[in-house]
């Protein structure tokens, strides 16, 4: 099974930037359309962004377009979301998921469109 590793979190400043890795193993990892999701206490768990398994498309959620940016570097098996001009409404654990493998050309915006979830990673942003 694919296995996901999350890194990069932390605490920084409102204004600041941080970038998310996440690292995976198992299955070959260019077939797989790869995503962010976070989930803050008491909240459901919400779509941040996503690219498919070529890196051919990608989208975002409306509240972080124009500032989080995700890649995906499959040489290495990675795929990365810089996030810049951090607010304290993005403080949430960030989770990578990757979905069911099959090549999709589309992005795929539901949870329970993916198969596979790393640990995650806190991400908090003080004001």
């Amino acid at each position: 099974q694919v296995q996901l590793v999350e890194s990069g979190g932390g605490l920084v400043q409102a204004g600041g930037s941080l970038r998310l890795s996440c690292a995976a193993s198992g299955r070959t990892f260019s077939s797989y359309g790869m995503g962010w999701f976070r989930q803050a206490p008491g909240k459901e768990r919400e779509f941040v962004a996503a690219i498919t398994w070529s890196g051919g498309r990608s989208d975002y959620a409306d509240s972080v377009k124009g500032r989080f940016t995700i890649s995906r570097d499959n040489a290495k098996n990675t795929v990365n979301l810089q996030m810049n001009s951090l607010k304290p409404e993005d403080t949430a654990v960030y989770y990578c998921a990757a979905d069911k493998g099959r090549r999709y050309i589309y992005i795929s915006y539901l949870s329970s469109e993916y198969a596979y979830w790393g640990q995650g990673t806190q991400v908090t942003v003080s004001s």
